[in-house]
C-alpha cells in the first residue's frame, strides 16, 4: 500500500471480513472522512453512490426530454435536418467524440489509482482528463465561432442569408426595375431620378426615343448588380452573404432557425456539463494533493467518474443525431 493513504484508514479496515471490494470496510473504527450520521464507511459509500445514480437519472430525464423534442421535430420536417447538418463539420464532431472517449479511460484510471492511494498517478490522470475536457470545449469554440460569423444564430437571432436567397432577391429587383422602365414614357436619364429601383443603374445620358441607353440595355440583360456595382471575381455582388461551399444546392428552409435552436440548445447544455466536470476535476486534484484518497476513502473520485462518464455518453448520442443526419 502506498504511503499516500491515510494511516488510520488502513487500521480501520484491517482484519475485517466484511470489507467492501473498493476498500470501504465495516470495521468499528471511525474514519475522519466518515459523516456522523453513518454507521460505517461502507454505508456512507453506498449511500453516496445511490445519491449520484439518482442525480444522473434526473440528468437523463433532462436530456431525454430534449431528445424527444428533437425526434418529433425531425419526423415532422426531415428535410430541415438534412439541410442544416451540412453546416456541422463531421471531422470536428468525430474528433470531439474520440477526445471524450479517451477522457473516460483516463477518468477510470484515476478512480483505480485513488483506490490504490497513488497520489501522483491520481493527479496525472485527473490532469489528462481535464485537458481532454478543455480540448473538447476548444473545438466547440471553433465550431461556434464559425457559425456566428455566418449568421447561424438560434431562434429569432438567425440572420443567415445564402447565395440562392441573394440571387433571387437580385433578380426580383432587376425585374421590378425593368417593369418601371417599360411603364414610364420618360428618357432613361429621367427614370433613374424618379424610380428608386433604377437609381445608380444609368451611367450615360439618355439616347434618342428610338432606343435605350447602354446602361438600360445592361439592366435588361441582367449584367448590372442590384446596387449598381460590378460583381466580384467570384460572380457575387458585393455585400451579399455567401453560403459555405459545402452547402448543397437548394433553397433555405423557411424554418431554418429551428435546426440551429435545437443544435445550440443540445450542444450548449452539454458544454455546460463539460465545464462543470472540469471544475470537479480541479476539486478532486486539490483533495488528491492533500493525500485524502486511498483504499479506505475514494468516494469523491468514484462519484466524479460516474458524472464524467454520463457526460461522455450523452455526447455519443448527440454526435450522430446532429452531425450524421441523412
Amino acid at each position: 500500500m502506498s504511503g499516500d493513504a491515510h494511516p488510520n484508514e488502513s487500521d480501520q479496515h484491517a482484519g475485517h471480513d466484511g470489507d467492501h471490494a473498493g476498500g470501504h470496510g465495516d470495521g468499528h473504527g471511525h474514519s475522519p472522512y466518515q459523516a456522523h450520521h453513518f454507521d460505517t464507511m461502507k454505508q456512507q459509500f453506498e449511500a453516496g453512490k445511490l445519491g449520484m445514480w439518482l442525480f444522473l437519472a434526473t440528468e437523463v430525464l433532462l436530456f431525454g426530454g430534449l431528445f424527444c423534442f428533437y425526434a418529433v421535430t425531425k419526423s415532422n420536417d426531415p428535410e430541415l435536418f438534412k439541410w442544416g447538418h451540412h453546416f456541422l463539420d463531421k471531422r470536428w464532431g468525430a474528433t470531439n467524440t474520440m477526445v471524450l472517449l479517451f477522457s473516460s479511460l483516463t477518468m477510470a484510471l484515476a478512480v483505480r489509482e485513488a483506490q490504490l492511494g497513488r497520489k501522483n498517478r491520481i493527479l496525472f490522470y485527473l490532469a489528462v482528463t481535464f485537458l481532454c475536457g478543455a480540448g473538447f470545449m476548444g473545438i466547440k469554440y471553433i465550431e461556434y465561432s464559425k457559425k456566428f460569423h455566418e449568421g447561424l444564430f438560434p431562434g429569432a437571432y438567425f440572420v443567415y442569408e445564402n447565395v440562392i436567397d441573394s440571387e433571387e432577391a437580385r433578380i426580383h429587383e432587376q425585374e421590378e426595375a425593368q417593369l418601371a422602365l417599360a411603364d414610364l414614357d420618360l428618357p432613361v436619364a429621367s427614370v433613374v431620378t424618379e424610380v428608386p429601383k433604377a437609381r445608380g443603374l444609368v451611367l450615360q445620358p439618355a439616347t434618342p426615343p428610338t432606343g435605350l441607353s447602354s446602361s438600360a440595355r445592361e439592366l435588361e440583360h441582367g449584367e448590372e448588380t442590384a446596387g449598381g456595382h460590378e460583381a466580384d471575381e467570384g460572380g457575387h455582388a458585393p455585400g451579399l452573404a455567401i453560403a459555405p461551399s459545402h452547402l448543397p444546392p437548394g433553397p433555405r428552409p423557411a424554418n431554418a432557425h429551428v435546426f440551429f435552436s435545437i443544435y445550440f440548445c443540445l450542444t450548449g447544455l452539454h458544454g455546460i456539463h463539460v465545464l462543470i466536470g472540469m471544475g470537479v476535476m480541479v476539486w478532486l486534484a486539490a483533495l488528491a494533493m492533500q493525500g485524502r484518497f486511498g483504499p479506505g476513502y475514494f468516494t469523491p473520485v468514484d462519484l466524479g467518474g460516474l458524472y464524467w462518464h454520463l457526460v461522455d455518453l450523452i455526447w455519443i448520442y448527440l454526435f450522430p443525431l446532429l452531425y450524421l443526419v441523412e
